[in-house]
């Protein structure tokens, strides 16, 4: 007697741990549940001919302002935008929003705010700031499963419960904690001093433009920073992972530290390797982030890195703002790009594409790596037993992003007007179709919060 599933998947390019081949995907009750030709029947059929067929992206690295902040992006906006883009589990950085997540309390706000909305998956990152060390406790009680911290200047000092950066006792006395958690430590590296420094004196001498914001943020601040941060959680005996490095440096001081037995890693972001400091500045404010977006070579150095295996994965560092930040010069400008909803088809298209990366290790980059690193069992493969995570992307199929292409709750990013050679016709979570490039978003929200002591 022929099996019945609740979906197959057939015909397509499916990309397993270490190859990718042409067999059928059965899920049953959320789950991958067979692998293989001629499996049975299903009550439904996706006929994935001439696709791939792939695991859905984690983003480890990207910021809802909700609650607090709910105008600059929310749950339900930012959860259509990851079904959009083939993005089935995020994990969400502790700030942006009010209050930043520091503690049982402000956890609670989160979870209370996000009720009803969840579209995806969400694991969550606890912060680690100025006033929190007493509590750090509360947060892995709670579940997260990393925590965050900024060596480089951050949050509104104005406001009481907004996040902070930390100096290097502080950061040194947190992570001492965290190494006894059994977690890790992300962190945001460049050196604050010197980065401030050099800012106020462009703005003071009228050095407002694109080339004048990356040149106060020079490559060395990103490798001084991740050298030290490396150095004192070897100390501490910490875990550690690197955010978004931009400069190839930066990337080799971390191999360098793997290499010699530390428990390094880090991550980079789909901006650093489509979008030079020239394109910067015709772009404008809305490419504005930290480490700043750097030049040519810079990029093309950075892509060796990749291509290489040195940087374990990317992230969208997906962090909108409203529009009326980005008003202004480039110095002035809020900093952070909105970049969630096109990572997966753009660097298929730019990786696999036009580099010739392998499918398997596109995968690992985009969802297997992230899903290890953060403990995420059951999620980042298509293998049997795990979640039904599914993104299926159509190669060579061009289209140019638009601005009404968008499902941010503005809709701006700085890849508009670009043209994407790669297309996501349907994204699966656990199973359940919540993107069909016909049928569009497919309202859900059976979306869960992901917590370490659930998993």
């Amino acid at each position: 007697m022929q099996n019945t599933y609740d979906t197959l998947i057939k015909n397509g390019l499916v990309v397993l741990e270490n190859e990718a081949c042409e067999l059928d995907v059965a899920i049953s009750d959320g789950k991958i549940v067979a692998l293989g030709k001629a499996l049975g029947n299903a009550k439904d059929i996706i006929d994935a001919t001439g696709h791939i067929v792939m695991p859905g992206m984690i983003d480890p690295h990207m910021h809802i302002s909700e609650p607090g902040r709910t105008e600059w992006e929310g749950y339900k906006t930012s959860g259509r935008a990851a079904a959009k883009g083939g993005v089935t589990t995020l994990i969400e950085m502790p700030l942006n929003q009010l209050p930043a997540t520091v503690d049982k309390a402000s956890m609670a706000a989160k979870f209370d705010a996000a009720k009803n909305k969840l579209t995806v998956d969400i694991a969550l990152f606890g912060g680690l700031v100025n006033y929190n060390l007493d509590r750090l406790h509360e947060l892995e009680e709670g579940g997260v499963v990393a925590y965050k911290c900024f060596v480089a200047t951050c949050g509104d000092k104005s406001i009481s419960n907004d996040f902070r950066d930390v100096n290097d006792y502080e950061f040194f006395k947190g992570i001492s904690q965290i190494a006894k958690f059994g977690s890790f430590i992300a962190v945001h590296a460049e050196n604050a001093q010197i980065c401030d420094g050099l800012g106020e004196e462009a703005i003071k001498e009228g050095r407002v433009t694109a080339h004048d914001y990356v040149a106060s943020r020079p490559v060395f601040t990103e490798v001084e920073a991740i050298r030290r941060v490396l150095y004192l959680a070897k100390q501490a005996n910490c875990s550690i992972h690197i955010c978004h490095v931009s400069s190839p440096e930066g990337v080799a001081e971390v191999t360098r530290a793997r290499q010699e037995g530390q428990d390094a890693t880090c991550e980079s972001c789909p901006h650093y390797f489509t979008i030079t400091t020239d394109e910067f500045a015709k772009i404008g404010t809305l490419a504005k982030c930290s480490p700043p977006l750097r030049d040519k070579d810079n990029q093309e150095r950075l892509w060796e890195k990749l291509l290489s295996g040195e940087i374990d994965f990317l992230g969208s560092d997906h962090s909108p703002c409203v529009p009326s930040m980005k008003e202004g010069n480039i110095m002035q400008a809020w900093g952070g790009i909105a970049g969630l909803q096109n990572c997966l088809d753009m660097m298929f298209d730019e990786a696999v594409q036009k580099r010739g990366m392998s499918l398997a290790h596109f995968a690992k980059i985009m969802a297997t790596n992230a899903a290890d690193r953060f403990g995420l069992k059951h999620k980042g493969r298509i293998a049997i037993g795990k979640d039904a995570d599914i993104a299926i992307i159509k190669p060579n199929t061009s289209y140019i992003l638009k601005n009404e292409d968008l499902e941010y709750r503005h809709k701006v990013s700085p890849y508009v007007g670009r043209t994407i050679n790669a297309k996501i016709t349907k994204t699966l979570r656990r199973g359940e179709l919540i993107y069909d490039m016909d049928q569009g978003v497919i309202e859900s929200t059976n979306g869960r919060f992901i917590l370490k002591h659930e998993m």
